[in-house]
C-alpha cells in the first residue's frame, strides 16, 4: 500500500471510519462502499431543516459539503440537493427547491472547516442558497499537490482509502422529483468518506513537506470573490473560430440571446433549446428566408414552422442591423496576445516564453505536481510578455505577487524563473 493507504487504515482503526467490520486488503477484493446509517430521509420543509441545523451546530470537527446540479438540463447552475456529513451529527441531504435559504445554516457552519472536492465548482451554488465556508480543504486539489495521478473522487477513494464509491449517476438530471433511491445513496456517499479522505490528506502533504502549500491554496479559493459576469457571453459559442464577418457575428449574438431569453423562461438548458453547432451554421450561411434556414443542420424536420419563425426572426434582425451597431471583432483581452504570435511580434519574449515553460516544467516534476497548480501558465506569460527591467528575484517574485501568486509558489517558481530569464537576457 502507499503511504497515503497506510495512513487511512490507520484513521479507519482509529476512528471508525468506513464501513464497519470491513477490512481493507492490498490485495484482496475492494468493498463497494455503503452510507453508514443508511440513506437520510431528504430535508424538505423548515421543521426538518431547523432540525438538521441544530443537529450539525451540535457537531464536532470539520463538515463535508457536496451539492448536485443539473447541469445539462437546466438553466444556470443552481443547486437541487445538498449533502453534509459531520461528526456526531451524521449525514443529511437537503433539497433547495424545498428549503432555498440555507443562510442558517451556513452561520452555523462558519466557524468549522469545509472539507468539498473541487471546491470551486459547488462554491457558486452553494453560495447562492446561502451558504459560504470562512476555511475549507478541498481534496480535489489536495490530490494534486500530492502527486495522485487520477484525483477524481471515486479515484481518490480508492487509491487513498480502499473503498469503491457506486458510480453512475454523476450526469444525472438532479431536479427530478422524487429523485430516485439510487441517486440518493450516490449522493450520500460523496460525504461518507470525505472527512477521512481529508485527514489522510493532510498526513500525505505534511510528509511531502506541502501542507502549507495546500492551506494557502485553500485560503485562496475560500477569500476569492465571485466571478464577475462574463462580458459578450456569446462569444463563447462553441465554433466561433470559423465566423470572421462583422455581419455573422451579429447574426450569433441575436440567436444566442434569443435561445438565452427561451432557455431561462422555460428554465431549461440552452444547448436543450438550439445547439451552438446550429448558431454557427446560420451565421455563415445567412440564410434569406425560413426554408432556407431549414435546410440547415440543426433546423430539419423535428424543429416547427413557430421555431424556426423565431429563429429566422433573429437572424433577420442582425440582417438588418446599420454598421455601426454590428459587433467589433473579439476586443484585445488584457495582458499579452496568444503565444502562437510570439515569435512574429517579440522573438525576445517568444524566447523568454520558451525558456520559462521548460524551467517551469522540470521543476514541477521534481515537485512531484502539475505545472498548473505550481504556476499558473497565464502568470508565466504575463511576466514573459513583460518582464521587470531588473530580472533580480526581487522584482520578479513582486512580479508575480502582482499576478496573484501565492507565496510558496513565488518561493519555488522565483529561481528558476530568474535563471530562464536571465539566460534569453
Amino acid at each position: 500500500m502507499t503511504d497515503a493507504q497506510e495512513t487511512a487504515a490507520d484513521l479507519r482503526t482509529t476512528t471508525g471510519g468506513g464501513p464497519p467490520d470491513e477490512e481493507v486488503s492490498s490485495d484482496g477484493p475492494i468493498p463497494l462502499l455503503e452510507p453508514r446509517e443508511g440513506i437520510p430521509p431528504v430535508v424538505a420543509d423548515p421543521e426538518a431543516l431547523a432540525r438538521v441545523v441544530a443537529a450539525f451546530a451540535a457537531g464536532t470537527g470539520p463538515v463535508a459539503v457536496d451539492a448536485e446540479r443539473a447541469s445539462g438540463y437546466r438553466y444556470g447552475q443552481r443547486a437541487y440537493l445538498v449533502q453534509l456529513r459531520r461528526e456526531g451529527a451524521g449525514s443529511a441531504l437537503i433539497d433547495p427547491i424545498g428549503c432555498p435559504d440555507l443562510s442558517t445554516l451556513g452561520e452555523a457552519l462558519s466557524g468549522a472547516e469545509w472539507i468539498l472536492h473541487a471546491a470551486t465548482q459547488d462554491l457558486p451554488c452553494l453560495r447562492e442558497i446561502g451558504m459560504a465556508p470562512t476555511s475549507l480543504f478541498d481534496t480535489e486539489l489536495a490530490g494534486r499537490l500530492a502527486g495522485f495521478p487520477r484525483v477524481g473522487l471515486g479515484a481518490m477513494v480508492e487509491s487513498v482509502l480502499g473503498y469503491v464509491l457506486e458510480k453512475g449517476h454523476s450526469a444525472v438530471d438532479w431536479s427530478t422529483r422524487p429523485l430516485p433511491e439510487p441517486w440518493l445513496r450516490y449522493a450520500a456517499l460523496d460525504v461518507e468518506l470525505l472527512v477521512d479522505l481529508r485527514d489522510a490528506l493532510e498526513k500525505e502533504l505534511e510528509r511531502q513537506g506541502k501542507l502549507e502549500w495546500a492551506h494557502q491554496e485553500f485560503d485562496a479559493i475560500a477569500a476569492a470573490p465571485p466571478a464577475p459576469p462574463r462580458k459578450d457571453p456569446w462569444r463563447r459559442t462553441s465554433g466561433m473560430h470559423k465566423v470572421r464577418r462583422r455581419r455573422q457575428m451579429a447574426v450569433v449574438r441575436e440567436l444566442w440571446e434569443s435561445r438565452d431569453r427561451i432557455a431561462q423562461r422555460r428554465d431549461v438548458s440552452p444547448g436543450k433549446v438550439l445547439g451552438d453547432a446550429a448558431i454557427v451554421e446560420a451565421a455563415l450561411a445567412l440564410p434569406a428566408n425560413v426554408h432556407a434556414l431549414s435546410a440547415l443542420p440543426g433546423y430539419g424536420q423535428r424543429m416547427g414552422r413557430r421555431q424556426l419563425d423565431q429563429w429566422m426572426a433573429a437572424v433577420d434582425r442582425a440582417k438588418e442591423l446599420p454598421e455601426n451597431e454590428l459587433p467589433q471583432p473579439g476586443a484585445t483581452p488584457a495582458g499579452p496576445p496568444p503565444p502562437r504570435s510570439w515569435a512574429d511580434k517579440d522573438p525576445a519574449a517568444a524566447a523568454r516564453l520558451s525558456a520559462a515553460r521548460t524551467a517551469v516544467t522540470a521543476l514541477a516534476e521534481a515537485l512531484n505536481l502539475p505545472q498548473e497548480n505550481l504556476i499558473t501558465p497565464d502568470t508565466v506569460r504575463r511576466l514573459c510578455w513583460e518582464p521587470p527591467q531588473r530580472l533580480e528575484p526581487d522584482t520578479v517574485a513582486a512580479a508575480l505577487a502582482g499576478y496573484g501568486a501565492r507565496p510558496w509558489q513565488i518561493e519555488q517558481v522565483t529561481p528558476a524563473l530568474v535563471t530562464a530569464l536571465a539566460a534569453t537576457a
